[in-house]
């Protein structure tokens, strides 16, 4: 029997870190998550996250988390791979493959790669951020070449306030935030909890939704080249956009 996949998670602070165990244990197989916390202010300012996303505090992350021998390691913050620009980002992912001898990307690539494996072209967002840290992450995506439609945000200025968002608000949240121009609705937060949401966000919304903690699993296992449909866990682990 194949050894279950064993994927490494940087995740800055503490906020909403049980969701990748959750999603871990949801896929079949079954992944052994590895959780590392590195420092964060956990603020959702654009120069707090450029500290949490820092090479030093992820290079410690990585130092920590190389005793465990994990096959793909994943920074899993958005807001402090987005901050630094696609390049920035892919210089993080870089520098943690060096690192740590495994391929290595962040929720914010996750985030492209994602849009790119379902072909679409203008997405809404649905950011908990402040709007000047959200307008950075559409920035981000149209740098890359998807065009935002529509972006709304909640103002929420640190990773613990996020975690306390309740089931009801996301899915109200996310509902209000769609467009009808949109093929696809992004919600960009690692705080937030939403790995026991991912199919009610779809039904609500009545479209593919992608969320922070979703596409960094996924992107583990592109990475790992153990993508397998998956049923409970929104369009994009299914392997089917749906009708976009």
């Amino acid at each position: 029997m194949e050894n279950p996949l064993k994927i490494g998670i940087l995740y800055p602070a503490y906020s909403a870190e049980d969701d990748y165990p959750l999603l871990a244990a949801a896929l079949k197989p079954a992944v052994d998550v590895r959780v590392v916390h590195t420092e964060s202010p956990n603020l959702h300012r654009i120069d707090e996250t450029q500290i949490t996303g820092s090479r030093e505090y992820l290079l410690a992350g990585a130092e920590e988390l190389r005793p465990q021998d994990v096959d793909v390691c994943m920074w899993a913050c958005t807001s402090a791979s987005f901050a630094f620009g696609v390049d920035g980002a892919r210089r993080q992912a870089q520098d943690l493959a060096d690192a740590l001898g495994v391929p290595s990307s962040s929720t914010s690539l996750a985030f492209l790669s994602a849009y790119k494996a379902l072909g679409l072209k203008r997405v809404a967002v649905a950011s908990t951020y402040p709007e000047a840290l959200s307008d950075l992450f559409c920035d981000f995506l149209d740098a890359d070449g998807l065009e935002v439609v529509h972006m709304g945000c909640l103002g929420v200025w640190s990773g613990d306030d996020s975690a306390l968002i309740e089931r009801d608000e996301v899915l109200r949240f996310a509902r209000a935030n769609d467009h009808p121009e949109a093929e696809a609705v992004l919600i960009p937060d690692t705080a937030l909890h939403t790995a026991g949401l991912l199919s009610e966000l779809e039904t609500a919304v009545g479209k593919t939704v992608l969320t922070a903690n979703q596409v960094t699993m996924w992107e583990a296992l592109r990475l790992a080249d153990r993508l397998t449909p998956q049923s409970g866990l929104g369009r994009m682990m299914a392997g089917d956009p749906g009708e976009l």
